[in-house]
């Protein structure tokens, strides 16, 4: 893994927004990526060996890569971090973090529970933002609706996302994301993010 040795402009922010599959990451960040168009934030796009799905947009819901291109990646250590979840490799290009930091803009991360503990390990300075659901029974039905896995695979991310609530202690901030309120969950991420580049102006965040 390459070494944190690289040096952010004061103040900018890596800041990860995570969550259970199917709490509404990707929604948010649509949200706040329309909010904030100018480039004072960067939404960095996840690279993923899994398939893409009818809705998702190449190069903005993801980096869609074959299993190949993604360990090579990996190995060059191209990605800031690496995790295999449900199946398939996500991971955070390096090279789009530094670009942002190192022009001042905060970068904000997708990332899952497994990401977001590697990236604290590496980045201690990161702020982590978990996305929660109102209840379990509630996710089940949105994992349940969107109709894209498979009843194994349905059961399996109902299951994992039970054990990934249990570490929202891990988090500097926990959200809930409520059903029909998704500009709302958005506006209090928005606040987080505003604050905390507030309160710590001269931070420099190595990458």
């Amino acid at each position: 893994m390459t070494p944190a040795h690289r040096l952010g402009e004061p103040g900018a922010l890596l800041a990860i927004i995570s969550g259970p599959s199917g709490v509404g990451k990707d929604t948010i960040i649509e949200v706040l990526r329309a909010r904030h168009p100018d480039p004072s934030r960067r939404f960095v796009v996840t690279c993923t060996t899994r398939e893409r799905r009818p809705y998702e947009i190449e190069g903005q819901s993801y980096n869609f890569v074959g299993a190949e291109a993604f360990a090579a990646l990996r190995d060059q250590g191209a990605l800031l971090e690496a995790s295999e979840v449900h199946g398939n490799w996500y991971g955070t290009p390096r090279d789009q973090v530094v670009e942002a930091l190192t022009a001042g803009h905060d970068a904000i991360l997708k990332i899952d529970v497994q990401g977001a503990r590697a990236i604290r390990q590496r980045v201690p300075d990161a702020l982590l933002i978990f996305l929660v659901p109102p209840s379990l029974v509630e996710l089940y039905e949105r994992l349940a609706a969107r109709r894209t896995e498979s009843p194994e695979e349905l059961r399996r991310r109902y299951e994992d996302a039970a054990v990934e609530l249990a570490r929202q202690d891990d988090y500097d901030h926990v959200v809930v994301n409520a059903t029909g309120d998704v500009e709302g969950t958005a506006e209090r991420i928005d606040t987080i993010l505003k604050t905390e580049r507030g309160l710590h102006p001269d931070r420099r965040v190595a990458v």
